[in-house]
C-alpha cells in the first residue's frame, strides 16, 4: 500500500471515529415496536417499554410505501395527524411568535399528545392494499396511546397531551431578527445549525432546522421543530440513554470558556443557547458542581448512577419536557402536590403553578434527596430553604404574595426603559415591581430566586469581579468578612451578573428622593472594573433598591402584604422607608468635623437652626462615611471585627445586618464555617429580617405600651443586650456594659466625675455613663430607630427639630415630646426618643448643654437638669451650663 493509500485509509478511520457517536440503527432504539426483531438496548442504556402484540415489522409504525398522508410533511407518513389545539409555550423572555405546531412536529405528536393510540396505522403491512387499523400494543396506557411513565402531568413522561407551555417550544422561526433580539442566540447561519434543503447540508450532528415553506428553504425562514434536536431513529455507540438527541444529552469535559459550541463535549442546548457566564460559573465547573446525584433522583432524570452536577449542565435546572404548571422549563418548579417515583424520589405531582423557588430547593435544601450527603451538616451546596422557613422571611411563596401567584416575569418591560435583550439579564419592568405610574399594582410586589442571583453567572468567588476563567474559584461565593484586608461593599461572586439600579441624586436633603436610576445590567465579562460607574451591578445595594425604593413603587408600600413579613406596629412602623433616599451619602458631608445640617436636611425652628458641626449620618453602605477614628476622636475598637479596621475608610453590604440570626458580637451567619448557615437576607427569626432582636412593640398593643418589651441596649428586666442588632458590630462592651475599662468614643467631652462616673472614665465614653444613669436605656433614646441614613450626624434624632418624617407638614420643624416624661413614637424613625438637642457637639466636645429643650414648646430646660429632672444644667457632661427649670418635666433619666 502506498504512503498516500494509507493516509487515505487513516483519515477515513478518524472521521468514522468521530462520527460513530451517533448512527442511524432505530432496529436497536425504543423506537422498534417489531414483535420479531428485538432491539439490543444495552449500548445506549436504556431499555423497551412499548412493543407490538403480533406486527414484525419495524418502519410500519410511521411510514408506508403506499398511501402515506398527504396532509403530514413527513416521508411517506402512515398515521393521522392529531386535530388538537395545543396551548403553547409562552414567557416575557422569548423574542419570538410562538404559534400552534405544525410541519413536522405534527408527526411527532401524533404519538406523543396521546390523543392517537400508537398503533393507529393508515396502512397495515401485508395488506395489499390500504386496509388502515390499530395493531395490539404492549406496553402503552389505556386505548393504546402512549403510556403515563411518572403521570401525564409529572413531566417524567413522554405523554405531552395537548398543553405545551411546559414544553419546549416549537413550530417559531429561528432567525437573525431572533438572534439580535434575544442576545442569548447563536448565529443561525453559523456551525452547528443549518437550514434542511440549503447547502451545505446538515450532518447528522447538526441542530436541523426545518424551512418554514416546504420544499422551499431559505436562510431566513428555517423553524425550530421536534427533528431540530432529535432524530427518531438514532442511537448511541456507547453506554448511554441520548434521548434520540442529534448531540450530547450531557456535558461531557469542563467548559473551555471560549464560548464556542464544541459538538464532542458540549450539551446540545449550548448549540443554540451562549448564556453569558455560564461557561465559568459555579454551575458549570467540576471544581464546584461535582455533587453527585443519589440513585432515585438518578434514575428519575434518567442519568448515569454517579452523574454530577456539573454534567447535567442545563438539564439540572430545566427539563424540555418538564412538569405541568412550570414555566421557562424548570425542573420541578412549580408548587402543590409531591408524589414519590417508581425510583423512590420525590416529584412535582403537577397540580400547581409556576414557583421558581421549587427548582432551586431541589438542591438548596437539607430535605431535597437529591444530592448525596445533602442532610448533612456542612454539605457545600448553600441551604437557602431553611431560611425561608423562618417565621420572618422573604415571601417567596405565591401564597405568601399578595397577588397570589408568580407574578416574577422576567424579559417584562419596554426597549424605551428597560432597554433591549431583557431576558437575558433577567429584568423586570418597573410595573411588574409593584410601580403604579408605571401601570402596576403594590400587589405585585413579589421576591423570587431570580430576582437577585443569575444562576447562570453566579461564581464561588468572594467577589463578582474575580477572575473566574477555567473555574478558578474561592471557598466560598460570599464576601470576605475578616479583619485581612478592608471590609467593602463588591458585590460578591453568588450576585454576579444580575441586574440593579444606581440612584442619582439632584439635592444632599434628607427628605428628597432620588431624581433617577441608572439601570445596572449584563455579565462583565473578562472586566475587572467595580466602580459604579459601569454598566453592570458592582454593588450589593444595587439590587436591593431596584425594589426598596422609589424605583419600584411611587410611595412606600405599607408593612403586612404578606403574613411572612412584618406586620403593621412592629416598632412604631405602618410603612416602608425608601432606602434610597436615606442611603444619599453626599460626598460634601463626608468627614469630620462638617456644618452642613441644614443642606442635609436639618431644620429652622423659631431662629433655632441645627447646621453647625452637623450633617447627613448613614451606615457606609454606599459610600465611605470619611470618619475616621483621629477625626472622631474614637477608638477603632469600639467597633467589632472586621468593622474595627479602616474605620471611615470601609464600606458594608445591607447583608450585614439583614440575615438570619447570627452569634452576640458578629455579623457572620457561621463564623469559621464556609459552609453553613448562609449569607443574605432570605430569612429570620426577628423582625424586619435582621440579625438581631431590634426594640418595638408587639402588633395590636397601646402604641406606648412596652411591657417587658426592651429597646434595643436595655438590660434591664433581665434582657440580654449583648445580642441585639446594635451588638453585631458596635462592641457591646464600649456602649452598653457597666464593667470593664473605657476607651475613647466620639461621645465624649470633658470629666464627669460629677456624675458618679469616678473611675469609669465617663468623660471619654458618655454611652457608657448613660447606660448606668439611665433606666431602661437604649440605642433608640437618643438615635433613630431606622438607621439606614438621617438628616442628622450620628443617626442622632432632635426632638427640637421634627418634620414631615413623623407626619408635620413638609418642611416644618416642630419640637415634641413637651412638658411629659413619656417617650416620643411616631414612626418610622422615632421609637421611643426622648432626645433633644439644642446646638450639635463636635465629635469628642460634647457637653451636657447640648442638650435640652429650646423651649418653643417644650419646657426650655437645658444640660443635666433637662435630663434627670433637678432643674439645675451645671457642669455635668463636660461644663454644659446652667439648665432652666422645670426639667423634671422631661426628664429621660427614667423613661418608661
Amino acid at each position: 500500500m502506498t504512503a498516500s493509500a494509507s493516509a487515505l485509509v487513516l483519515m477515513v478511520v478518524c472521521v468514522a471515529s468521530v462520527s460513530a457517536a451517533r448512527i442511524a440503527d432505530i432496529r436497536n432504539t425504543k423506537h422498534n415496536f417489531s414483535s420479531v426483531v428485538t432491539p439490543n438496548l444495552l449500548g445506549n442504556g436504556d431499555t423497551r417499554t412499548v412493543s407490538s402484540q403480533g406486527e414484525g415489522e419495524i418502519c410500519v409504525f410511521c411510514h408506508t410505501p403506499h398511501g402515506a398522508n398527504q396532509q403530514s410533511d413527513g416521508p411517506l407518513w402512515n398515521r393521522e395527524l392529531s386535530t388538537s389545539t395545543y396551548t403553547t409555550y409562552d414567557s416575557g423572555s422569548i423574542d419570538s411568535s410562538i404559534v400552534q405546531p405544525n410541519g413536522i412536529s405534527k408527526l411527532c405528536l401524533s404519538c406523543h399528545d396521546g390523543s392517537i393510540a400508537i398503533g393507529s396505522v393508515r396502512n397495515r403491512s401485508g395488506s395489499g392494499g390500504f386496509q388502515a387499523g390499530d395493531i395490539a400494543m404492549n406496553g402503552t396506557g389505556a386505548g393504546g396511546v402512549m403510556a403515563p411513565g411518572e403521570g401525564v402531568s409529572t413531566g417524567y413522561t413522554r405523554f405531552l397531551g395537548n398543553d405545551l407551555s411546559n414544553d419546549h417550544p416549537i413550530s417559531f422561526t429561528y432567525d437573525q431578527a431572533l438572534f439580535t433580539a434575544d442576545g442569548e442566540m447563536r448565529d443561525p447561519t453559523q456551525n452547528p445549525i443549518r437550514v434542511r434543503g440549503l447547502n451545505p447540508r446538515p450532518q447528522l450532528e447538526d441542530i436541523h432546522l426545518q424551512p418554514a415553506v416546504k420544499n422551499a428553504p431559505t436562510s431566513d425562514n428555517g423553524q425550530v421543530q421536534c427533528v431540530s434536536c432529535h432524530d427518531p431513529h438514532i442511537r448511541d455507540t456507547t453506554n448511554e440513554n441520548i434521548k434520540f438527541l442529534r448531540l450530547n444529552r450531557l456535558q461531557k469535559t469542563a467548559p473551555d470558556g471560549s464560548n464556542t459550541f464544541l459538538p464532542a463535549s458540549d450539551i446540545i442546548c449550548l448549540a443554540c443557547h451562549t448564556k453569558a457566564g455560564w461557561e465559568n460559573s459555579a454551575h458549570a465547573q467540576p471544581n464546584v458542581a461535582n455533587e453527585t446525584y443519589t440513585t432515585a433522583a438518578a434514575n428519575v432524570r434518567e442519568f448515569a448512577v454517579g452523574t454530577a452536577v456539573w454534567q447535567t449542565a442545563c438539564l439540572a435546572c430545566h427539563d424540555t419536557h418538564t412538569v405541568q404548571g412550570s414555566r421557562r422549563l424548570l425542573r420541578g418548579g412549580v408548587d402543590g402536590s409531591s408524589l414519590t417515583s417508581s425510583s423512590g424520589y420525590s416529584i412535582k405531582a403537577g397540580d400547581g403553578d409556576f414557583a421558581v423557588e421549587e427548582t432551586c430547593f431541589a438542591c438548596h435544601s437539607k430535605d431535597g434527596g437529591t444530592l448525596n450527603s445533602q442532610s448533612t451538616t456542612f454539605f457545600e451546596v448553600p441551604d437557602i430553604k431553611t431560611d425561608f422557613n423562618m417565621p420572618i422571611h422573604m415571601p417567596i411563596r405565591s401564597s405568601e404574595q399578595a397577588a397570589g401567584r408568580e407574578v416574577h416575569d422576567i424579559g417584562s418591560g419596554s426597549d424605551g426603559v428597560e432597554g433591549t435583550q431583557r431576558g437575558k439579564d433577567f429584568i423586570e419592568s418597573q410595573a411588574n415591581l409593584g410601580k403604579i405610574s408605571a401601570g402596576g399594582s403594590l400587589n405585585n410586589r413579589h421576591v423570587e430566586c431570580t430576582d437577585c442571583h443569575n444562576p447562570h453567572r453566579v461564581t464561588k468567588r468572594r467577589q463578582f469581579n474575580q477572575d473566574n476563567g477555567g473555574g478558578v474559584m474561592d471557598p466560598a461565593g460570599t464576601h470576605n468578612h475578616d479583619n485581612a484586608s478592608p471590609h467593602t461593599n463588591i458585590a460578591s461572586g453568588v450576585l454576579r451578573g444580575i441586574w440593579g439600579v444606581e440612584p442619582v441624586y439632584t439635592s444632599n436633603s434628607f427628605y428628597v428622593e432620588p431624581a433617577n436610576f441608572d439601570l445596572k445590567r449584563g455579565d462583565p465579562g473578562t472586566s475587572t472594573a467595580t466602580n459604579v460607574t459601569q454598566p453592570y451591578v458592582t454593588r450589593e445595594y444595587q439590587i436591593c433598591l431596584k425594589c426598596h425604593s422609589n424605583y419600584g413603587y411611587d410611595q412606600p408600600p405599607m408593612l403586612g402584604a404578606s403574613p411572612v413579613t412584618t406586620q403593621p406596629g412592629v416598632n412604631g412602623m405602618f410603612q416602608y422607608t425608601n432606602q434610597a433616599r436615606e442611603y444619599n451619602s453626599p460626598s460634601s458631608h463626608a468627614g469630620e468635623p462638617r456644618s452642613v445640617g441644614t443642606d442635609g436636611g436639618a431644620g429652622n425652628n423659631s431662629g433655632f437652626t441645627w447646621n453647625t458641626n452637623n450633617h447627613r449620618g448613614w451606615h457606609p453602605v454606599r459610600e465611605a462615611t470619611g470618619r475616621t477614628p483621629g477625626a472622631r476622636a474614637t477608638n477603632q475598637n469600639n467597633w467589632t471585627s472586621p468593622f474595627n479596621n479602616a474605620v471611615g475608610v470601609q464600606t458594608m453590604y445591607c447583608s450585614d445586618c439583614h440575615g438570619s440570626d447570627t452569634n452576640p458580637g458578629t455579623a457572620d451567619p457561621d463564623p469559621g464555617q464556609e459552609n453553613g448557615a448562609v449569607w443574605g437576607p432570605h430569612g429570620s427569626t426577628n423582625e424586619f429580617l435582621l440579625k438581631g432582636p431590634w426594640s418595638g412593640n408587639a402588633p395590636g398593643s397601646p402604641q406606648n405600651d412596652f411591657t417587658d418589651r426592651p429597646g434595643t441596649g436595655d438590660n434591664d428586666l433581665g434582657n440580654d443586650a449583648t445580642d441585639h442588632l446594635c451588638f453585631k458590630c458596635h462592641r457591646y462592651e464600649q456602649y452598653a456594659s457597666p464593667s470593664g475599662t473605657s476607651q475613647a468614643s466620639g461621645f465624649s467631652g470633658m470629666g464627669c466625675g460629677c456624675l458618679g462616673m469616678g473611675g469609669m472614665g465617663g468623660g471619654s465614653n458618655f454611652h457608657r455613663l448613660h447606660s448606668t444613669r439611665v433606666t431602661n436605656f437604649r440605642c433608640n433614646m437618643c438615635h433613630v430607630a431606622v438607621p439606614h441614613g438621617w438628616k442628622n450626624k450620628n443617626f442622632l434624632v432632635n426632638l427640637n427639630d421634627v418634620g414631615s418624617e413623623a407626619g408635620f407638614p413638609q418642611g416644618s420643624s416642630n419640637e415634641v415630646r413637651n412638658n411629659t416624661t413619656t417617650a416620643y413614637v411616631a414612626g418610622p424613625y422615632y421609637n421611643r426618643a426622648v432626645l433633644k438637642v439644642r446646638t450639635f457637639g463636635r465629635s469628642g466636645s460634647w457637653s451636657a448643654g447640648n442638650c435640652g429643650s429650646i423651649g418653643v414648646s417644650g419646657n426650655g430646660a437645658t444640660g443635666v437638669g433637662w435630663m434627670n429632672g433637678g432643674g439645675m444644667g451645671g457642669g455635668g457632661m463636660g461644663g454644659g451650663g446652667m439648665g432652666g427649670g422645670g426639667g423634671g418635666s422631661e426628664a429621660c433619666s427614667n423613661v418608661p
